[in-house]
């Protein structure tokens, strides 16, 4: 890292507001893990970790739940090193075959809902049996591109750009155990 980003990210540090605190974070997972075993309902699952930005989340959450999970990834990206989303990238697919799995599909954030939608194609081509959805954040955003929303949300948030708790700003700041947004300008 660059002492220039060194210094952006102190600064993006500093000049953020504090969306979520560690405590309110742990308390959504608790409440998302209590919702997921229920809709699992003793059945086992195949949790697809979407990296890089779920990985402390899927982590978090897994640990809360009690059943047969298979715990695997997959990699897509739509912001690269920037603050705004663009087409989506495809990095790694999930290891594990997901024909006739109950597939839960793990992610950060849902934003406009194009990533989620290309992964809940992906599954459906794959021939899973069920796909369940669960998200840390939800953008309260009016118009998606898509018209649907995930199964669990953990919490909401309002159109800003989020960072800590495994978002990235521009690739930094992952592991903050808290919830930022950049300043409103």
């Amino acid at each position: 890292m660059t002492m220039a980003m060194v210094q952006e990210c102190e600064s993006v540090r500093n000049n953020s507001d504090l969306i979520y605190s560690a405590e309110q974070i742990k308390c959504a997972i608790n409440r998302l893990a209590i919702e997921l075993e229920a809709r699992l309902a003793g059945r086992a699952a195949h949790v697809l970790c979407v990296m890089n930005g779920a990985l402390i989340f899927t982590s978090d959450l897994v640990r809360h739940i009690d059943g047969d999970l298979k715990i695997d990834y997959l990699q897509v990206s739509s912001y690269g090193d920037t603050t705004t989303g663009g087409e989506i990238e495809w990095h790694k697919t999930p290891q594990y075959p997901l024909q006739d799995q109950v597939v839960v599909i793990v992610d950060d954030i849902f934003d406009r809902g194009s990533t989620m939608h290309a992964l809940i194609s992906h599954c459906q081509s794959q021939g899973a049996d069920e796909i369940i959805t669960c998200v840390m954040l939800s953008k309260n955003l009016p118009n998606r591109s898509h018209n649907f929303k995930p199964d669990l949300i953990g919490l909401e948030v309002d159109d800003r750009y989020v960072f800590g708790y495994g978002m990235d700003y521009k690739g930094h700041l992952r592991h903050m155990p808290d919830i930022y947004a950049l300043k409103e300008t």
